[in-house]
């Protein structure tokens, strides 16, 4: 048991680091009602978590290094339990910002790269692949367990306790932090501060361009922004375009100055040279494509049943306890088939199997829900997910050498959280758009309501039609004085619209997981072969060739 006392405390950390997000998305109805919100504040909430550790994840991982790794994992630690406590207190949108989108991620990326370093530095040969499969695996089980804890606090106390319970297991970490082994910390290391500008810049102004998209449009602008009455539109084009662009320029400007300063013998906040490595590569974008698909997911089936067929949290968490299910299950038998197969092999197998989940998921949500075909999806996504998370942290770990382990802990953080801030603003955008155009194109083609009903429509959804229940659709009407017939016709074309955008936007993550298999091609292709006693610490990355 003493043995494995450190793992314990890094997989607890995991688990509370994982589990973060899948709570607050299975709790989207209920935490939009109670902070006076609604599910536009609160995708923005779950993207700007995602975003604060994918901007500053390499930070991270750097601080670690300069400060040493046990330190950082401590302060992380401490401001991440600071975020959660915050959290638990939140009495509207900003404060919830504040508190889980900002703390607590800045929190995590300190814990997060600390948690894959302090883990090689503890633990050798056997015991380190070992250690590392045991932490994928508790990713695993914590983004399974999240939604079915988060649905009975919810349900029967409040989405708030699930964030005092962090703050409580942080302060447990806390105390016997001190029995972690770590390294000498390097004290004269400097971080390159333009590097952290650019990196945090360029991914910010991304997803920000994202996020909006929803309300400017794309390319063509929608309701843009306007400063001193006027339209920011140059030249007829969305400025979410634009800030695409400017975000594309400062991240080749930060890859540029990552190559300076590595080719003048400096320290680079990302060592670009290690990308070079076909294992890691194929590592880092599988893991980005991999969140991307399940954020997205998380983010449109709780809509889909919390706000459509109006599922109270703990029903949401049970409709996705198959997911949670199939997730624990495959993780193992990944873990059990990497001796008789190649970590490409299975990964092309899981993001396959990712693929047909998300499909038969497709086929199911309709206005009224076809369930047996859609805890089957659940639960094949769940096997996709578990064949996945059995293979890309060791790969990609075991890919580099020992004192690149934090490093890469921080590359994948980044990797991972930038699928997660996509998925939720990729998807959510392209539903909203989905769904303002649908639903104005559909009213406008009735043939029973008045010229002036279909007028106000679309004034009131020029700007994004918003995420409401059917209910709350009819009432809207009503509270604008149309008449009962005139509120019931339109909530009805909303509805359908809404269902009928959602297995739209649902397609579209079909369709881009099965693109992202190709990814695997640069994975080993060869079955790693058991290290004996004192052979080298890291498991082989295979070479090029069959699978």
């Amino acid at each position: 048991m003493k043995r494995w006392l450190v793992l314990i405390i890094l997989g607890v950390s995991q688990f509370v680091m994982v589990l973060d997000s899948t709570v607050m998305n299975v709790s989207i109805s209920t935490v939009a009602a109670d902070l006076g919100t609604d599910i536009g504040g609160m995708q923005a909430a779950i993207t700007f978590y995602a975003l604060t550790m994918a901007a500053f994840m390499l930070t991270g991982g750097k601080l670690g290094d300069k400060w040493g790794r046990s330190t950082a994992f401590r302060i992380g630690s401490i401001v991440y339990g600071l975020g959660s406590l915050t959290t638990a207190l939140a009495p509207n949108l900003p404060v919830l910002l504040l508190g889980w989108s900002l703390v607590e991620g800045l929190g995590a990326i300190l814990v997060i790269p600390a948690i894959a370093a302090l883990a090689a530095i503890n633990y050798t040969g056997r015991d380190r692949v070992i250690a590392f499969s045991a932490l994928g695996a508790i990713t695993g089980f914590a983004a399974a367990a999240g939604p079915l804890i988060g649905g009975l606090m919810t349900t029967y106390a409040s989405w708030r306790w699930v964030f005092v319970g962090e703050v409580i297991i942080m302060v447990l970490v806390l105390i016997v932090s001190g029995r972690i082994k770590d390294t000498p910390a390097d004290r004269t290391l400097r971080i390159d501060v333009l590097s952290v500008v650019l990196s945090a810049a360029g991914m910010a102004i991304l997803v920000f361009a994202v996020l909006q998209s929803k309300a400017w449009g794309w390319l063509v602008p929608l309701d843009p922004p306007e400063v001193a009455g006027v339209t920011i539109a140059p030249f007829g084009v969305s400025p979410v375009a634009y800030l695409i662009v400017i975000a594309l320029l400062v991240l080749w400007w930060f890859v540029k100055r990552q190559q300076k300063l590595e080719r003048e013998g400096r320290i680079p906040l990302l060592k670009v040279s290690m990308l070079r490595i076909p294992a890691l590569r194929s590592g880092l974008t599988m893991f980005l494509a991999q969140y991307f698909a399940i954020a997205a997911l998380f983010f449109v089936v709780p809509v889909y049943l919390q706000t459509i067929l109006g599922y109270n949290a703990l029903e949401t968490g049970l409709k996705i306890l198959p997911l949670s299910i199939g997730l624990i299950i495959f993780s193992i038998v990944g873990s059990r088939l990497s001796t008789v197969r190649s970590a490409r092999n299975i990964a092309r197998i899981g993001q396959f199997t990712l693929g047909l989940g998300l499909l038969l998921v497709f086929v199911a949500v309709q206005p009224d829900l076809t369930d047996l075909l859609f805890a089957a999806g659940m639960f094949v996504v769940g096997a996709g997910f578990g064949l996945l998370a059995s293979q890309l942290g060791n790969v990609n770990m075991s890919a580099v050498a020992k004192e690149d382990t934090s490093e890469v802990g921080g590359l994948q953080g980044t990797f991972q959280n930038l699928g997660s801030s996509f998925g939720t603003a990729v998807v959510g955008s392209v539903f909203i758009l989905l769904l303002t155009g649908g639903f104005g194109t559909a009213i406008q083609a009735s043939t029973t309501l008045s010229d002036d009903v279909k007028a106000q429509v679309a004034e009131g959804t020029s700007g994004g039609a918003p995420i409401i229940s059917q209910e709350q659709a009819e009432q809207a009407v009503l509270d604008a004085g149309g008449s009962p017939e005139v509120a019931t016709e339109v909530a009805q074309t909303y509805a359908d619209t809404q269902v009928q955008s959602l297995r739209q936007a649902l397609f579209l993550v079909f369709a881009l997981t099965l693109i992202a298999i190709v990814l695997a091609r640069g994975l080993p292709s060869t079955i790693p072969v058991p290290a004996a006693a004192g052979t080298k610490d890291a498991a082989p990355s295979g070479q090029p060739g069959g699978t």
